[in-house]
């Protein structure tokens, strides 16, 4: 059996990010242990992504360039992740067809239930299950809907480094698919991203995506309400936020920077806790029975309590890499695996389009 290396491409906030995995003839489902053959990342400046979308494409294509020079890929085809609040994710059931006859009609099916006009989106479905319904049989699935201008931003920006889109394909999509393996195949999970300002909420049940949420908060806002608490300088306030968390008690001169954080990150977690509660009042016993954080996000000290306090479910700290073989020379240094969770996107688009 041959072998297919792909590369997954994660255009953040603060970094890029690209992984590339190496499975057997088959794919993921027929690799017990696929291998990670090449990683790498480097930092972007402030103000180049915004809220996950480029906004200054030369500044990001140089990163691009600087990256594949680093990590020295085998080859320049990528699968990009794009997510962000121009992106719409809703349940959609429809006749069931051909997974190619559902996206054909897709633009007549849902033209009244976009906030956006057809012709400006990029549509897709994702199958989830089917059903018998009223008129006959019936397909469940999820719609993902994205303006073509978040998708042709980044895409230019791939394209101006000089790497070739094969796919682009939603963060979500790519968490579900990294995480909800081994002994999380079987059971309903919620998945949690925390980026720099987008966190990524992803309900998946039997190893497919249920629900998905793309929340306009994350790190980067537990850091300038930091910085403007204690009027520091955001790298300081990085620092100082992981030495405060959440939860804890601390001097009183750092009473002011304890609040901006409590502040900020109770908004958040109410947001993913309602999103549980959510998919729960609508598939009554087959609630979520653990979740999953992964992101760079989530290694604020304490959160993993505080959001298992308000969500009354058992919270873990995501391991990307379990499952996955390191080949010597991929570029994963301790400090790496010390920090995967900032893995989990690029790895699981990595997974999307292996054959």
């Amino acid at each position: 059996m041959g072998k297919s290396r792909v590369i997954g491409l994660d255009v953040g906030t603060t970094h890029v990010r690209a992984a590339e995995v190496e499975f057997r003839g088959g794919g993921p489902a027929r690799t017990a242990q696929p291998s990670v053959v090449r990683y790498g990342e480097v930092a972007l400046p402030p103000g180049a992504v915004r809220d996950g979308e480029v906004t200054e494409t030369s500044t990001v294509a140089t990163a691009l360039r600087q990256l594949w020079s680093q990590a020295r890929f085998s080859h320049k085809d990528v699968v990009v992740g794009v997510g962000n609040q121009r992106v719409v994710v809703r349940d959609l059931d429809l006749p069931a067809m051909s997974l190619p006859q559902i996206r054909a009609s897709l633009p007549f099916q849902v033209q009244d239930m976009l906030p956006v006009a057809i012709d400006d989106a990029i549509l897709d479905y994702v199958p989830t299950g089917s059903f018998t319904g009223e008129h006959g049989p019936m397909t469940r699935g999820l719609l993902v809907a994205a303006t073509k201008d978040t998708v042709h931003a980044n895409i230019a920006a791939v394209e101006s480094a000089g790497l070739r889109p094969s796919m682009v394909d939603l963060g979500a999509f790519a968490l579900a698919r990294l995480m909800a393996r081994g002994e999380l195949l079987g059971r309903t999970v919620g998945l949690v991203d925390i980026g720099a300002r987008i966190t990524t909420v992803v309900v998946v049940a039997d190893g497919a995506p249920r629900l998905v949420r793309l929340l306009p908060s994350g790190g980067q806002d537990v850091t300038e309400a930091v910085a403007g608490a204690l009027g520091i300088s955001a790298t300081e306030a990085e620092v100082r936020k992981r030495e405060i968390g959440i939860g804890y008690a601390v001097p009183f001169e750092l009473n002011a920077a304890a609040e901006a954080i409590r502040t900020v990150t109770a908004a958040l977690v109410e947001a993913v806790r309602n999103t549980f509660v959510y998919y729960a009042s609508g598939a009554p016993g087959a609630a979520a029975e653990l979740i999953v954080l992964t992101g760079g996000g989530s290694q604020l000290p304490g959160l993993g309590q505080y959001l298992s306090s308000a969500s009354r479910l058992p919270v873990t700290l995501g391991q990307p890499l379990s499952g996955l073989r390191v080949a010597g020379g991929s570029g994963i240094q301790q400090q790496h695996v010390d920090n995967q969770h900032t893995l989990a996107i690029p790895l699981g688009l990595a997974f999307g389009v292996a054959a």
